[in-house]
């Protein structure tokens, strides 16, 4: 590691927190988990967060004061200029949540405050699969799909911090289904881990009659969403599985290829748990975008997996640290 500046990033969910010591050169240090305990109120909140970002250092070897900025990354509705977490689903009772100013109060270090999927966008095009590319954007494919624009070098974070919220971009109208956040259409509620086994389900209940290798294996999953258990049906041949697979991959094709032909970036990445699939969907969803797209960005706009995991969150969050003392 280099001997320059040390950041600590922060990324908080909704059950957990995850804290490291950065270097400027986006190297991470052992990282901490904390439980986020959202029940508990947004005051208990704000101190875990502080513990968290003070456990990251010391287990780096540092102290407080070798730190040169902080970046906390939260899920939620925001305002980021304002550093303000507004009304978040997954931490209530949360509500206008003082979280930039909170934390560098206490520690007296800048501090950038960013959504979480931004961070994430912005750690992969740090120091991640987008390393040395100008531009990219990023899709996590989980329970929802959240995403992150990064064009030359920043995150579009939007007029109103709603830039980047590309699982709310409408891809069908003519029969919708409705999503998580209440509207119809969304490319979450056809490509996201949740709507795999949602059509899955709709088609073991409308079209499958007996047993089935799609019905054995979702049946035996543990997992709460076993997306996981649809892929497998699909590699072991069950015809209904594949059918659900492809088309999840056609909707994140017609998803993509929005992107492209509206900021036509270096690289279009995919994270989150659904990357388990392996390389097998990602090319699926490449060729429905090579069918899609205009031939220029289709040949030239690379579509590859994250390489940070889980990690990509705080190291992005160190990032913005990293830029924000720049800008200072």
């Amino acid at each position: 590691m280099s001997n320059g500046k040390y950041f600590v990033g922060l990324d908080v969910g909704g059950t957990t927190m995850k804290a490291a010591v950065v270097s400027d050169s986006g190297q991470p240090k052992p990282s901490v988990v904390l439980p986020t305990e959202a029940a508990k109120g947004q005051e208990h909140g704000l101190s875990q967060m502080c513990k968290a970002i003070q456990q990251a250092t010391q287990a780096a070897g540092l102290t407080m004061a070798d730190i040169s900025g902080i970046g906390v990354a939260t899920p939620g509705t925001m305002d980021i200029a304002a550093g303000i977490i507004l009304d978040p689903p997954n931490l209530k009772p949360w509500k206008n949540v003082p979280v930039k100013q909170h934390i560098q109060n206490y520690f007296q270090i800048p501090t950038a405050f960013q959504n979480d999927a931004n961070a994430a966008a912005f750690g992969e095009f740090w120091v991640g699969a987008g390393k040395g590319t100008k531009s990219l954007v990023m899709f996590t494919l989980g329970t929802g799909v959240g995403g992150g624009i990064i064009v030359n070098g920043r995150v579009v974070e939007g007029e109103h911090s709603h830039g980047g919220e590309i699982g709310h971009m409408k891809i069908e109208m003519s029969n919708p289904r409705q999503c998580g956040c209440g509207r119809y259409g969304c490319l979450e509620a056809y490509a996201s881990a949740t709507a795999v086994v949602k059509r899955a389900q709709e088609l073991l209940a409308t079209k499958i009659k007996g047993p089935s290798l799609l019905r054995e294996i979702l049946q035996n999953s543990k997992e709460e969403l076993p997306a996981r258990a649809v892929f497998e049906a699909a590699e072991k041949g069950d015809e209904y599985a594949k059918e659900v697979i492809d088309r999840t991959a056609f909707y994140l094709a017609v998803g993509t290829t929005n992107i492209m032909h509206t900021i036509n970036p270096d690289m279009i990445v995919f994270g989150g748990g659904m990357t388990a699939a392996g390389t097998s969907f990602l090319q699926q969803i490449r060729n429905y975008v090579n069918q899609l797209a205009f031939p220029v960005p289709a040949e030239r706009t690379r579509v590859v997996y994250a390489s940070l995991g889980s990690d990509a969150g705080f190291i992005g969050a160190a990032g913005c640290a990293k830029q924000l003392v720049l800008d200072q």
